[in-house]
């Protein structure tokens, strides 16, 4: 009976361990909804223009993921949180000054989250990620009427993305994520 004891304590203890480790915005564990890697709060954070789908130059992260802009934030301060964030990853600026590539240098700057992280911005436009897009794809395009890619000069492009066939390109939930 003791050794019963022990393993539920044993039992109860790592699911609190577990729970305590999965935090709602998917970082917790170090990797974004996605499953891709969360950025290195080491690495300064990587901005390039790049030619994807029917859109001309928008603006990727270092990984080649399409950035997002979203029309609830106030310029200089990102509304987005909780399952929000889940949804849409903020672009983490890690330290030092992000690097550019294409994109207009004297528009990038960083604000500081609610949760004490720097998050990229563009323009004074908070970034984000959308979690479901793999490098080269925009599926966020539009998503609730309320996120934009972004061109390099800092202004959302709110045209649709022709031949997505994903069903997330201008599908809302009347709350955008």
């Amino acid at each position: 009976m003791r050794r019963l004891g022990s393993v539920t304590a044993a039992m109860v203890l790592g699911l609190a361990g577990l729970t305590a480790c999965g935090g709602g915005n998917g970082y917790s564990s170090g990797t974004a909804p996605s499953a891709a890697p969360a950025p290195s709060s080491a690495a300064a954070a990587k901005l390039a223009a790049a030619d994807v789908g029917s859109f001309g130059k928008i603006v990727v992260d270092g990984n080649g993921r399409t950035v997002y802009v979203f029309d609830k934030d106030a310029e200089g301060k990102s509304n987005c949180e909780g399952d929000c964030l889940a949804k849409w990853p903020a672009v983490v600026a890690g330290t030092g000054t992000p690097q550019v590539d294409g994109v207009e240098a004297s528009l990038v700057g960083t604000i500081t989250r609610s949760d004490g992280t720097k998050q990229v911005t563009l323009a004074g436009h908070p970034l984000y990620l959308f979690a479901s897009d793999k490098a080269g794809e925009t599926d966020g395009q539009g998503f609730g009427g309320i996120w934009w890619v972004v061109s390099p000069d800092g202004k959302k492009i709110t045209t649709q993305a022709s031949g997505s066939g994903n069903g997330y390109n201008g599908n809302g939930n009347g709350n955008g994520y």
